[in-house]
């Protein structure tokens, strides 16, 4: 089964797979990020107000946080 990252509407990337071993998150110089918890879904923070970056911590809620245009809309973008 595919690692699937969702784009939530007005909130996070929600990241799942059938096995949490094996998404492996990297920050900007290749080290490992380790998850928050075990067993728990990985969220990404989109809105860049989460004290707990770069996973979600519902910040996104309290900021109003809105989704940019869709990217579906943009021409620019590959499609499919």
């Amino acid at each position: 089964m595919p690692i699937t990252i969702t784009v939530r509407k007005n909130g996070s990337l929600g990241i799942n797979a059938e096995d949490a071993a094996q998404i492996v998150l990297l920050d900007h110089e290749g080290k490992v990020i380790p998850p928050r918890a075990e067993g728990r879904p990985m969220s990404l923070c989109r809105c860049g107000a989460s004290k707990v970056k770069p996973f979600c911590d519902g910040s996104h809620k309290e900021l109003g946080f809105i989704d940019p245009a869709d990217p579906m809309d943009n021409p620019d973008l590959p499609q499919g």
